[in-house]
């Protein structure tokens, strides 16, 4: 669960699915040339057709995805590749005509959605127009080809569709980096403060203990008892430092779960999580109060960082506590990552159970619970 908070999110096998998903389903609009190519009267002509058009279809697809996860990684889609594959997708097309004839110019709207989904804006705005055009000048330059006004509005209406469909991969691509920027910072800025306290508290006296230290050492030669009065007050600058230091993570380590939601509903917030709190939180003994807070911490910690979660779940209850998200989470749960060692630290000294694993709903969960307790 302890993954590099800048690295980029994978994407979830169910996200990599409906993607395929969103390209393939259009393809039902082909069945009209399909249609024609099986009815041919010669066999070779619709061996022709159906084989032009499962190659154009695949071509379609695969041209559709390789430009959906350069988006997804924010990443330019390379305009000579994307050329070269509008080209070649276009050309097996013109290659079903002795199969499915006039009846190839449904494939046009496929290639105009694929090029206002690769190509720079006045390149694809060019290829829309050729695209539903061609249908026009196709009837009139090929005779007994029927003028097919309804390949143009779909032309034109699957180009429209694919804008919209294009920005929004791009919005919510910027809007995961975004987060994972968020999270990160969080981190940095974290970790920013404890060192910034550390060397305001520390900074005076070490450099005072490093002093002394030396100027001990070159006494200690000529004038012991000035050299033992030295090292006594380095004894005592150490100890008080020491004092400063366990003031410091005490006052890092007095957690509460009310105060640990609270945090947690602001940093699900900040990462574009849902958060189903709750509201209240049950009487519990000090020291339950203390591990149920940093159960809560590291769980939620965890699903901002890793999760890739759209909502995050936690129930409390005297006997247990749970976060769960309906994340990817990892498919072996990594429960060597100092959070989780942390914690499993402090539930044996209440002789509590930690459990992490992912759920058969989907996402993740973090539970920590009572013995007793085996819900």
């Amino acid at each position: 669960m302890d993954l590099s908070p800048g690295q980029p999110r994978p994407v979830s096998r169910h996200w990599r699915l409906t993607g395929w998903l969103l390209a393939a389903v259009w393809l039902f609009f082909l069945n009209v040339p399909l249609s024609t190519a099986l009815h041919q009267a010669e066999l070779w002509r619709r061996l022709v057709g159906v084989a032009a058009l499962i190659a154009f279809s695949v071509g379609y697809v695969l041209l559709f995805e390789w430009a959906r996860r350069l988006r997804q990684s924010l990443l330019p889609i390379p305009v000579g590749r994307a050329r070269s594959g509008l080209a070649l997708l276009l050309a097996v097309g013109l290659a079903s005509m002795p199969g499915t004839g006039g009846d190839w110019l449904a494939t046009l709207v496929y290639v105009a959605a694929a090029a206002v989904f690769l190509l720079p804006a006045w390149e694809a705005l060019a290829a829309v127009v050729v695209c539903a055009v061609t249908p026009a000048l196709a009837s009139w330059l090929v005779p007994g080809w029927r003028t097919e006004t309804g390949i143009v509005w779909a032309v034109l209406l699957a180009s429209f569709a694919m804008f919209g469909v294009s920005r929004l991969a791009q919005r919510n691509s910027e809007l995961q980096a975004a987060q994972r920027e968020i999270g990160r910072l969080a981190v940095a800025e974290e970790r920013a403060r404890a060192a910034r306290d550390l060397h305001d508290i520390l900074g005076h006296s070490l450099t005072v203990v490093a002093i002394k230290a030396e100027l001990a050492g070159r006494l200690i030669e000529v004038d012991t008892g000035r050299a033992a009065a030295e090292i006594a007050e380095v004894e005592r600058l150490a100890r008080a430092a020491l004092a400063d230091v366990r003031q410091t993570v005490g006052a890092y380590r007095e957690v509460t779960l009310a105060a640990e939601l609270t945090g947690a509903r602001s940093a699900l917030a900040a990462a574009g999580i849902a958060a189903d709190l709750p509201a209240d939180v049950p009487p519990l003994p000090a020291e339950w109060d203390r591990l149920f807070g940093w159960a809560v911490r590291e769980g939620v910690t965890n699903v901002v960082r890793h999760s890739g979660a759209r909502c995050c779940t936690v129930r409390v209850d005297q006997d247990g506590i749970e976060v769960a998200d309906d994340g990817r989470g990892p498919s072996t749960p990594d429960t060597t990552g100092h959070g989780l060692v942390g914690l499993r630290e402090r539930a044996r000294r209440l002789d509590a159970v930690v459990t992490v694993g992912r759920r058969p709903s989907g996402g993740f969960l973090l539970r920590v619970h009572a013995p007793g307790d085996s819900r």
